[in-house]
């Protein structure tokens, strides 16, 4: 019978389904931007990532020479039309037609004038008499190259001046901002999940109603509030802000796993006579691991692809820039340079996806925390 204890639910598949499609979605933006970063400018304007495995077609034009040289008493006028590694699959005299003719064919371009375009991409023009042009003859090709991927994107991003010192910047700035929420945190959501005080329902609340309030409203405000306290632009400014903004979500979701833990432990720790000190630092830490995991990856992807707060908070010198602030100059002042932006992009998140990967058999522990109640 469905819905009995045990049993196999009838939904199994559709919830295969929907997390394949998540991975996927998820997989698909990542592989293209790796395989963006190995490739160069004219590349990714020309053609999409999926397509540089199979090479792409360019088509565009080249001029003839003007001067033509006596061979076996005709002039004639050689040159090529290909560049090197490219391979010709068409070619035309037309811009209307620029790919009418087939490599190998010749073809009357004028009154006495023929060409021949070989597969190699070279020319010949013949003519009877002497050439008389002041502009060389436009020849119209359809060119096809070959997959070619470079590693220079990534020899500019990594030899670039200062991405050392911002590499030690943000992990100064992102280890510290995360472990000290954690730290509050804790102490905060035991109190509001096993401790009795006046207010507790409406301190919830208020952590539920800080969830949805915009950080960019409080930015100004907190710096100058900064400024008045002395503190100023700085490693302990950028620490209390990140504190301040991610201290909600960790209080809703450690607050809802503790709920959530077993009531019968803590009630016999107390007959014992243990405190609540001894209580949260014995039982309640060891068992929420999960959940300050899975915060804690959230406030490490967070604070290490911050740029915003880190511009306001730390500053824009060389010498307190972050990985996103020294990323950002790299591309420009246009943000033209698609090629670094892919580059700057996956070197920018490799530690990020290093952190998930260890630590996302937590997250998903922690997501779930209070979906499901001890009886």
């Amino acid at each position: 019978m469905e819905g009995m204890a045990g049993q196999k639910s009838s939904l199994g598949w559709a919830v295969n389904i929907a997390a394949f499609l998540l991975v996927l979605l998820w997989t698909i933006p990542t592989l293209g931007l790796f395989v963006s970063s190995f490739r160069d400018r004219d590349q990714i304007a020309q053609s999409g990532w999926w397509q540089s495995f199979s090479g792409s077609e360019q088509t565009g034009f080249v001029r003839s020479g003007t001067e033509g040289a006596l061979q076996d008493g005709v002039w004639v006028i050689e040159g090529s039309v290909t560049a090197d590694g490219e391979q010709l699959v068409a070619w035309g005299t037309s811009a209307r037609e620029p790919g009418a003719h087939a490599p190998g064919d010749t073809v009357e371009i004028d009154e006495g004038i023929d060409i021949t375009v070989a597969d190699d991409g070279s020319y010949r023009m013949v003519s009877d008499t002497q050439f008389d042009m002041r502009r060389g003859e436009r020849i119209f090709v359809t060119t096809s190259s070959p997959p070619s991927f470079t590693t220079d994107n990534y020899s500019r991003v990594l030899s670039a001046t200062g991405l050392g010192r911002a590499f030690m910047n943000t992990m100064t700035v992102t280890i510290p901002a995360t472990v000290i929420p954690i730290m509050i945190a804790a102490f905060a959501a035991y109190a509001l999940a096993w401790m009795q005080f006046p207010g507790r329902a409406l301190l919830t609340a208020a952590v539920v109603g800080l969830l949805v309030v915009p950080l960019q409203v409080a930015l100004i405000p907190l710096l100058r509030l900064h400024n008045e306290m002395g503190i100023g632009k700085g490693y302990l400014g950028i620490w209390l802000a990140h504190t301040g903004f991610g201290l909600p979500l960790a209080v809703y979701l450690l607050r809802n796993y503790m709920v959530g833990l077993p009531r019968e432990i803590i009630e016999s720790a107390r007959v014992d006579g243990a405190t609540d000190f001894q209580i949260f630092r014995r039982i309640i830490l060891p068992l929420s691991f999960p959940a300050l995991a899975s915060f804690a990856i959230f406030q490490f992807l967070w604070v290490w692809n911050d740029l915003l707060v880190a511009t306001v908070f730390l500053g824009n010198t060389r010498e307190q820039l972050v990985m996103t602030g020294l990323l950002r100059e790299l591309m420009g002042s246009r943000g033209g340079e698609w090629e670094i932006l892919a580059t700057s992009a996956f070197i920018s998140i490799a530690v990020p996806l290093a952190v998930f990967f260890a630590m996302q058999k937590y997250l998903v522990r922690g997501l779930l925390a209070g979906s499901v109640k001890g009886g």
